[in-house]
């Protein structure tokens, strides 16, 4: 039964919001969201899927902040070595949502894939657990003969070691896609009260990161689930428009079919994809591969790859605090009380706090007064949060370079530069502020990239947009560790007896010269950043 223009609509299709159906497989309703799991979210209190994150992360960010002081103390690795070991097991760990978008998008479903994916991340814990806890052989006869006062464990335990601490960064990263996906799922972008809520959700959710999956399953009957409109994959779809664009590469298509199909500003960029409208032998009509929703889709995902390149200057610094940040912190004077030193790497809970604190903030104070003066349900526009972030981020890493120059100052004055081993006498609290930064920087920035890969790609790709923001820090962290190994041998660190930048002493050492390389690097990629924001066109759905 054709409808026609004006004519009625299905009562089902007006209770259906954003392709979504409940987990009987009815329509998911609109106009406020079903969930109590999401209502509580909007009200900022932490859900079922919150507290899930809240085990999670505790786990995960006790593993991640300890993780360089482990390898260098327990496996024996420099300080250079642990460094690009921590990025590249981080670069690895946010290159997963992608696999896990693609199955949970393409095969299972969000909801599926976030069980299995969280029974893998526990397993992992499991078997590194069990790596840390395995009785070591006895000391080798050379070992004691050479009276060292550390014996490394064996290459299997090594390898062990390894092997489970990637089981359980493929685990946590492949889940990470489906889950925040999964939640915003459940707000209609349509209306404009959950549109708000929508937007307070990704702010809520990095609250629940920083302050269990038997929560999670007791939500299912009340969760909305996306229903797919295709039986082709998104991602043969989008692909399909990229090859028929090539196939028609040297044909020009008409003007009715650019601009006249095509929305007058989607149809004038990426211009060359326009091609996939025209049949095989170059002309229009019923020959068509693709249609135009297809090519709105393949612009949409291409139109995100600038500002994703853009941001990689930030996440090559965010990679720092779990690095040298906390390798910083073990030189320095660490005393809160009598007999009581706190630990280098709980100075990253420093971040979080600062996060934790600064969310409600944004959220009730920050948004309400943007959203009064823009007039935008957000408050500010997503690439406008996420630039705050990385202009923060620069400055951070700005305030960090000092401090480091500070303390290598102190050192040099009281005669501690060959001496790794003494405290220099700086409090550690001289590394606060770049913390406080960070933290308040990722409510802005973080947040923000989560929130926009999100919304700007096409509805049945959104477990793959919130992978492509997972893979952007994942590509920072292996950029990072590309550049610490370049400057490690630019510099003749362990060649010959010089002192490199990233030296185990590092009192020799010269972090504070990489963390101003770092600030130059923020700068120019907060320019280029700040010239592709201009251009960009936020897709129709999208209020922001």
């Amino acid at each position: 039964m054709a409808g026609t223009a004006g004519g009625l609509r299905s009562p089902l299709l007006e209770d259906i919001f954003d392709g979504s159906v409940d987990h009987k497989g009815g329509p998911g309703t609109a106009g406020g969201p079903r969930s109590p799991v999401l209502e509580d979210i909007v009200d900022g209190s932490v859900d079922h899927k919150g507290g899930n994150e809240v085990a999670e992360s505790f786990a995960y960010f006790g593993i991640q902040a300890n993780l360089i002081n482990y390898l260098t103390d327990r496996l024996g690795q420099s300080v250079p070595a642990a460094a690009e070991s921590v990025n590249t097991w981080y670069g690895t760990l946010s290159l997963m949502p992608l696999l896990g978008a693609f199955v949970a998008d393409s095969f299972l479903g969000r909801y599926a894939t976030i069980i299995i994916t969280s029974l893998l991340y526990i397993l992992g814990l499991g078997l590194l657990t069990l790596s840390g806890v395995l009785p070591l052989p006895s000391p080798s006869h050379d070992c004691q003969k050479g009276g060292n006062t550390t014996c490394y464990p064996p290459h299997f335990r090594i390898i062990f070691f390894f092997f489970s601490l990637y089981l359980l960064g493929i685990g946590v990263g492949a889940r990470k896609a489906g889950i925040q996906a999964f939640g915003a799922d459940q707000f209609d972008g349509r209306n404009h009260g959950e549109c708000i809520g929508k937007s307070s959700y990704f702010n809520w959710w990095l609250f629940g990161v920083f302050a269990g999956l038997l929560l999670f399953l007791l939500g299912s009957r009340t969760y909305r689930y996306n229903l797919k409109r295709h039986e082709r994959s998104p991602f043969m779809r989008i692909g399909q428009v990229f090859i028929a664009a090539a196939k028609n590469w040297l044909a020009t298509p008409s003007e009715d079919i650019a601009g006249g199909s095509l929305h007058q500003q989607d149809s004038q960029q990426f211009k060359f994809l326009n091609k996939a409208l025209l049949a095989q032998d170059g002309s229009k009509g019923n020959g068509r591969q693709c249609t135009i929703d297809d090519i709105e889709e393949a612009k949409a995902v291409l139109r995100l790859f600038p500002i994703g390149a853009t941001c990689l200057g930030y996440t090559i610094v965010y990679a720092q605090s779990s690095t040298f940040f906390t390798k910083q912190g073990v030189t320095m004077d660490r005393t809160i009380g009598p007999g009581f030193d706190i630990p280098a790497a709980s100075l990253q809970s420093f971040m979080s706090m600062a996060g934790i604190l600064f969310i409600p903030i944004y959220d009730r104070i920050v948004v309400p007064i943007g959203r009064t003066i823009i007039g935008k349900p957000s408050g500010i526009t997503m690439l406008q949060r996420i630039g705050t972030g990385m202009f923060l981020s620069a400055i951070a890493m700005v305030i960090a370079a000092l401090v480091e120059t500070k303390r290598l100052e102190t050192a040099q004055e009281h005669g501690l530069v060959d001496m790794p081993n003494v405290t220099v006498p700086i409090k550690v609290w001289w590394l606060l502020p770049q913390y406080i930064l960070f933290g308040v920087s990722n409510v802005f920035t973080m947040v923000g990239l989560e929130e926009f890969f999100y919304d700007q790609v096409p509805t049945e790709l959104r477990s793959f947009g919130v992978a492509l923001c997972q893979l952007i820090f994942g590509v920072g962290s292996f950029l990072s560790s590309f550049l610490i190994s370049a400057i490690e041998k630019a510099t003749g660190g362990g060649d010959g007896g010089q002192h490199g930048w990233f030296d185990d002493n590092l009192n020799r050492a010269h972090l504070d010269y990489y963390y101003w390389v770092l600030a130059g690097l923020s700068a120019v990629g907060l320019s280029l950043y700040l010239y592709f924001a201009q251009s960009y066109l936020y897709n129709r759905r999208s209020i922001s």
